[in-house]
């Protein structure tokens, strides 16, 4: 009946018959509400709910207690065990159905909040500009990252990258030129960085660092190589500077976890 009854509103329903059954299925495939019979063979539904929302990514998932017993304790328990909402038996449909769908709507106004706000810390960690990471990230993951170095007995390297003659560029071409010369080497520098763990921000004006966590001096120095001859291959044209393209100037620091 109650799968009947949720098919005819349009929702898609995985049934199972037990309470082990039911955290499988919660593992394989998490859902995006749960109702759970308190009573059930094998595990009840307290404890299944208590095994599900311990799972990693899980405890934003409402689950909606079903039970027969409507005593403070039950409640309490159906509450401890992480359940949303709870519901008794006899199962008043309206009032079920409505449960069903405020839930749903919280659960989906929540999922949009935090997508929002994991958007809006992307967006206070990167640079406006380039698109890569910000003064502010760059210190952050510095420090996490010669922690772990320490901690972990590896290598660390940084590379700091300077563009040549920048002031005379944007003096001479104008400040919207030189932006566009920034976002072209912040490009160049991006796609030469291709590890996850690996970071590269917009340290300064046209100022540049590239964190390289587990990367040896050997390492460090072929991504710096690359990163200067694809600043090069841009062919920017640099009437005042030196060699009359837009050039940069690489230098790193290698570190090993063990030094003092």
């Amino acid at each position: 009946m109650l799968r009947s009854v949720l098919e005819q509103e349009g929702y898609r329903i995985t049934e199972v018959t037990n309470g082990q059954a039911c955290l499988n299925e919660f593992r394989r495939s998490p859902p995006d509400l749960v109702l759970l019979d308190a009573m059930m063979p094998e595990l009840n539904g307290f404890d299944c709910c208590v095994q599900m929302l311990s799972l990693p990514d899980t405890a934003h998932i409402p689950v909606l207690m079903i039970t027969g017993l409507e005593d403070p304790k039950s409640v309490n328990r159906a509450f401890d065990a992480g359940a949303t909402d709870f519901i008794t038996k006899p199962i008043h449909w309206p009032v079920l159905l409505r449960r069903v769908r405020l839930l749903l709507e919280k659960s989906q106004l929540q999922a949009e909040l935090q997508a929002a706000n994991q958007q809006l810390k992307q967006l206070v960690m990167t640079d406006p500009l380039t698109q890569l990471a910000n003064r502010r990230r760059f210190d952050q993951a510095l420090a996490e990252e010669w922690r772990r170095a320490f901690r972990g007995n590896s290598p660390l390297s940084l590379l700091m990258c300077d563009l040549d003659s920048f002031k005379p560029y944007n003096d001479h071409y104008g400040h919207p030129a030189g932006d566009r010369c920034l976002q072209s080497v912040a490009q160049v520098i991006g796609r030469d960085i291709h590890r996850a763990g690996d970071i590269a921000a917009r340290y300064g004006g046209e100022e540049f660092a590239i964190i390289l966590p587990s990367t040896s001096t050997a390492g460090a120095l072929h991504v710096a190589t690359r990163i200067r001859e694809g600043i090069l291959n841009l062919g920017i044209t640099h009437d005042y500077a030196k060699y009359g393209n837009q050039s940069a100037s690489a230098w790193g620091w290698p570190h090993c976890g063990h030094a003092k």
